[in-house]
């Protein structure tokens, strides 16, 4: 999701404020709350450049079927 929500924050059609709110769930569902989504989540909603540079600190292996999946709805 990290990645979908980079490339929507640079292609233009996901906001800084649909990130937090992801972030929000995140952290909820979360067992361990870790940097990056207390600093996303606690980002103000006009701050695109800062939430997109806190989602490069989110690891993981990217599911390239599934972020294609995602990007073709858009």
């Amino acid at each position: 999701m990290a990645e979908y929500f980079i490339r929507g924050l640079t292609e233009g059609f996901i906001t800084a404020a649909e990130v937090i709110r992801w972030t929000d769930e995140v952290i909820v569902a979360s067992p361990k709350t870790e940097d990056w989504m207390l600093d996303i989540s606690t980002a103000g909603e006009d701050d695109r450049m800062g939430v997109l540079h806190h989602l490069h600190a989110v690891t993981g292996d990217i599911d390239q079927d599934a972020l294609a999946r995602l990007l073709a709805g858009k």
